[in-house]
């Protein structure tokens, strides 16, 4: 007698990367199990922390969000890990110092049901540093409202995987990321409903200790 598991993909696969994050993680996970929509699994890439990640979250290891240790291999290269182990119909991202309003998956599954969207875009509300390194002259400062921000991406993971990911670049992976699918002329939409949180207060963010490192390289 054959035994036959009846395993539904989920609607949605939050990648999370975090590095040396333990205290930020845990507010990132408090508002994806806070979601209005249910149809989601999270997979948590962990590129070599040192801390105590992995006890401190012990506590929300479940059948829907998984934890994975690797050596440190950088950020794109950690996102790219998690769309490879990613079970869903579409990637998004949560990044470990942000967080999402209640009905971010919500109101992205009502838009992306309604028609064969690949890539949905757009969204986000900036806490903090509103400025960050234009991609293409690190010495120069431009605002985020010009930005592509990583975070509000939802990708179909065929579409993702066909992409091959991230490119492992100083600056500007994101952006990197929809120009290649705007070239496979994949179907793309941007939303303005600003449910994305996206924290820079913070002085560790990956983009504020940029900015830093490159001020100091300019002078």
């Amino acid at each position: 007698m054959r035994l036959i598991l009846d395993f539904k993909k989920p609607f949605f696969s939050v990648i999370i990367t975090s590095y040396n994050r333990a205290h930020l993680l845990k507010r990132a996970l408090d508002s994806l199990l806070c979601q209005t929509e249910p149809d989601w699994e999270a997979i948590i890439i962990d590129d070599g922390s040192t801390d105590n990640t992995a006890f401190e979250i012990c506590p929300y290891r479940n059948q829907k969000i998984k934890y994975f240790w690797q050596q440190s291999k950088g950020a794109s290269e950690s996102k790219n890990a998690g769309i490879n182990l990613a079970n869903g119909k579409f990637i998004t991202f949560l990044d470990s110092d942000d967080e999402y309003h209640p009905t971010h998956l919500q109101t992205r599954k009502e838009i992306l049901s309604k028609e064969k969207i690949d890539f949905l875009h757009g969204g986000v509300t900036v806490i903090g540093n509103k400025w960050v390194p234009d991609r293409l002259n690190y010495h120069q400062m431009i605002s985020l409202s010009k930005c592509t921000i990583g975070g509000t991406f939802f990708i179909r993971k065929s579409i993702a995987i066909g992409l091959k990911g991230f490119r492992d670049l100083p600056l500007g992976s994101d952006a990197d990321l929809l120009e290649r699918a705007k070239q496979k002329k994949v179907f793309i939409e941007k939303t303005d409903l600003s449910t994305y949180i996206y924290h820079r207060e913070n002085s560790n963010s990956i983009t504020n200790n940029l900015a830093l490192a490159l001020h100091k390289i300019a002078v």
